[in-house]
């Protein structure tokens, strides 16, 4: 009993409360999402609505098992556990049932399981085992692989059962590395990346090649102030093109416009770090890799959206981007999915009141769409609301990692933030068309057992860690 006691003084109660919140409001909209007068009653157990008081009872108890149980477990057995999740992935691949395209389901009756779902809080248990313990420092190329592996290898075998959006998530596991020290730059370098494939995706070879120049140019001259070998180096270059441009023409050689720009480049970042490892002149070289490793990446951009990305995948970009449109093709989830958040306006149209949602324009409305029935149905004021939960909810997070005692908590901790924060980001960003559409979940909103036994155990685990923190 004083147990039990010791257990109830030391939970954080506003957290559980704003779970509690979330999941009853989440249910409240699938009911209002698949609401019809054939089927209003809230027991009907053949609808969402019903299937999903089932799965809300099991999370409950689920939450009631892990504050029950001793957090020492999670730290034992991380590896265990997420060893167990990979031979649960792995057998997706050949037991699997193909749900939406994605091979990614594991059919136990009429209930389907989703092991994705369960390796988000695994991986996020087995990287705080790798880097919790005092001493461990994320400066070396072995304490990358080792992260790095641990990351890959449920998201690679994820991607293979062609389930992209959830394998995106683990991507959001860099910021649990910036804080337990990853530098900067990493993280600066990463994002320009990722802007880099969007502009590669937007605008000519030509003209990307054109822009990494002067932008290197530019950095370069900032840090060293050598303005005349920086203009030097240009007139060499564009030299080099200029001869290139007379021999195709007195020699009628047909060569591609684009390679004018390609090789005068690729001799640049040669003569550049060859001259820099010579002289010992740092900047040189960093700069001219930077340039190299930038122009090959947005050379392979382009062919990998071409020829990796599903044509699917291509399409819902390209409408993101603005570069081609379909309102009544592949842009359609999204299209009525923003005409549902505006009609509903300030206030919203009341409870059950979402036309949009009542006469099934929105496909995926209580699962992937959900937050459009919270803007038809709340308005504006009603999605603040709910938008707000979750930053409370994030921030509340955040404070509970960073007062945890050991390393293995803390880290853990920013994983169970970084994947939320990632969820509720990108879900909320595609449907209202900032975000492509990628397929995953709402935390404790979207229809599915899965997702909301995967997020309750995530949570749970690190309320645990700050509940047992005062006996430690």
């Amino acid at each position: 009993m004083q147990r039990r006691s010791k257990i109830v003084d030391n939970l954080d109660w506003t957290t559980i409360f704003i779970y509690i919140l979330l999941v009853l409001m989440g249910w409240m909209n699938i009911y209002a999402a698949v609401y019809s007068e054939e089927h209003n009653s809230i027991l009907d157990f053949s609808q969402r609505y019903g299937k999903q008081m089932v799965w809300i009872a099991f999370a409950f108890a689920i939450a009631i098992t892990i504050m029950l149980s001793s957090s020492r477990l999670y730290v034992v057995f991380a590896y265990f556990i997420f060893g167990l999740v990979l031979a649960l992935l792995l057998s997706t691949l050949v037991f699997g049932k193909v749900v939406n395209a994605s091979k990614s389901w594991i059919q136990i009756g009429s209930f389907g399981l989703q092991p994705a779902e369960f390796a988000k809080f695994a991986t996020a248990l087995a990287l705080a085992k790798l880097m919790g313990p005092y001493g461990f420092k994320l400066n070396t190329f072995t304490s990358y692989v080792k992260v790095g592996l641990i990351i890959a290898l449920p998201a690679g075998i994820i991607l293979l059962q062609n389930d992209t959006g959830s394998a995106l998530v683990f991507g959001s596991f860099i910021f649990i590395l910036y804080r337990e020290g990853l530098p900067g730059w990493i993280l600066v370098f990463l994002f320009f990346l990722v802007s880099l494939f969007i502009l590669t995706l937007i605008f000519s070879s030509i003209s990307i090649m054109v822009f990494l120049y002067v932008l290197t140019l530019f950095v370069f001259i900032l840090q060293t102030r050598k303005y005349k070998d920086a203009l030097r180096f240009t007139v060499a270059l564009v030299g080099i093109g200029l001869l290139m441009y007379l021999v195709s023409e007195l020699f009628d050689i047909s060569i591609p416009r684009s390679y004018f720009f390609i090789f005068p480049v690729a001799a640049g970042v040669l003569i550049a770090g060859i001259y820099g490892f010579v002289s010992r002149f740092r900047p040189a070289y960093l700069w001219a890799a930077f340039l190299g490793v930038s122009v090959m990446y947005s050379l392979s951009a382009d062919y990998v959206f071409q020829n990796v990305l599903d044509v699917h995948h291509q399409k819902r970009i390209n409408d993101l981007l603005g570069i081609e449109s379909d309102p009544l093709g592949w842009g359609y989830n999204v299209n009525q999915s923003k005409i549902a958040i505006g009609s509903g306006g300030i206030v919203g149209k009341g409870f059950l009141g979402g036309t949009q949602t009542k006469y099934n324009f929105v496909p995926e409305q209580s699962t992937d769409f959900i937050f459009c029935t919270v803007g038809e149905e709340w308005g504006f004021l009603g999605s603040t609301v709910v938008l707000g939960l979750f930053l409370y909810l994030l921030l509340r997070l955040i404070r509970i990692a960073e007062r945890q005692r050991e390393g293995f908590a803390r880290i853990y901790g920013y994983g169970v933030v970084s994947i939320l924060f990632f969820h509720i980001v990108v879900n909320v960003g595609m449907t209202v068309g900032i975000f492509p559409v990628i397929g995953i979940p709402l935390p404790f909103f979207s229809y599915g057992g899965s997702s909301l036994w995967a997020f309750t155990i995530l949570l749970f685990i690190l309320l645990k860690f700050d509940s047992d923190r005062f006996g430690h």
